[in-house]
């Protein structure tokens, strides 16, 4: 039987709000308005990509695009220097390259005389071409940093432990920023290796005591030696001066002597020649001034005249003297 119930009568389906269509338009003009502006800050450059497809290279600060995804905008900081760190990691870094995820086993390495170090080191670079950092090779900051660490384990490993704890820390760095170049620019990566910087260089821990113990002694070996140079280096001067002025001293006297020789000789020929030419007075010269020389030295005198018939004995004038000058 056909019911007239009015809660079961037919009616038309609702209608969509009016003011949804024109919500739809003004939000996508929005969209379209704030997508089509683009801001590149100081230090960097912009690449506007259009549909997927690099258009152009635009300068820092505020332009125009086409909006709703059209053209899009990558912004690289060509000004700024970069760094990628291994073995360690900053608390804040703005690269998201920069951080070790292992740095454990990152910076484990192996060295010639197959030993194990413990390596940290920075590698600083710059972008220097956008367009082939961005679409040159995928993901380039993990290719660098493979890249630096292959680079870094070829070193450390054509050198001993000893060369790569003290004293071979400049020459790994210079090869490595050499090697690292050679890389970067044959893979494409459009970027420019500043600098190859050693942080934290230590022997494992398992081995740091023992490490530290040798360091040690070869200090104090060192110091030893440093003190043994220091005593020969006083010790042979002095040994030097010392014979120096023997030899000096030998010298001089044998001047002297050849000196004092010549001067003999020479008074020999004088005195020849003086008695050649007159024999008796220079007899009687020369036993007058030996007798003047002799006697003062002679305590006692005795005279002899052969015309008193024997000695004749003098007063010691000379005591005498002495003793009334002590007397006074």
């Amino acid at each position: 039987m056909f019911t007239s119930d009015s809660s079961q009568r037919w009616q038309p389906p609702k209608r969509k709000a009016a003011w949804f269509w024109p919500a739809c338009l003004a939000g996508l003009g929005a969209w379209g308005v704030w997508s089509c502006f683009y801001s590149v800050p100081a230090d960097s450059v912009g690449v506007l990509v259009r549909l997927g497809r690099v258009s152009s290279q635009v300068s820092p600060g505020l332009g125009l695009k086409i909006p709703w995804g059209i053209d899009s905008m990558v912004v690289v900081p060509v000004q700024r220097q970069l760094k990628l760190e291994f073995g360690f990691g900053t608390e804040g870094g703005t690269n998201r390259d920069q951080s070790s995820r292992e740095p454990d086993l990152e910076k484990s390495m192996v060295t010639g005389d197959l030993n194990m170090a413990a390596v940290e080191w920075v590698v600083q670079y710059r972008i220097q071409e956008p367009r082939q950092y961005l679409f040159g090779v995928r993901e380039p900051g993990l290719t660098l940093r493979d890249a630096s660490e292959a680079v870094m384990r070829e070193v450390v490993g054509d050198r001993t432990v000893d060369e790569v704890l003290t004293v071979g820390r400049q020459q790994i760095e210079e090869e490595a920023l050499l090697k690292l170049k050679a890389i970067a620019e044959r893979y494409g990566l459009g970027v420019m290796i500043m600098q190859v910087q050693l942080k934290n260089v230590h022997p494992p821990r398992a081995v740091q005591g023992s490490f530290n113990e040798v360091n040690q002694a070869q200090q104090e070996k060192e110091q030893a030696i440093n003190m043994a140079n220091g005593e020969y280096n006083k010790a042979v001067p002095q040994a030097k001066g010392r014979a120096d002025q023997s030899i000096l001293e030998a010298e001089g006297y044998a001047l002297k002597r050849v000196n004092e020789a010549r001067g003999s000789a020479e008074r020999f020929q004088s005195l020849l020649f003086e008695y050649e030419k007159a024999p008796e007075v220079t007899r009687q010269r020369l036993y007058l001034e030996t007798m003047r020389e002799v006697l003062p030295r002679v305590e006692r005198k005795v005279v002899v005249d052969e015309k008193l018939g024997g000695p004749l004995q003098l007063l010691n004038l000379e005591k005498g003297a002495e003793k009334k000058g002590g007397n006074r």
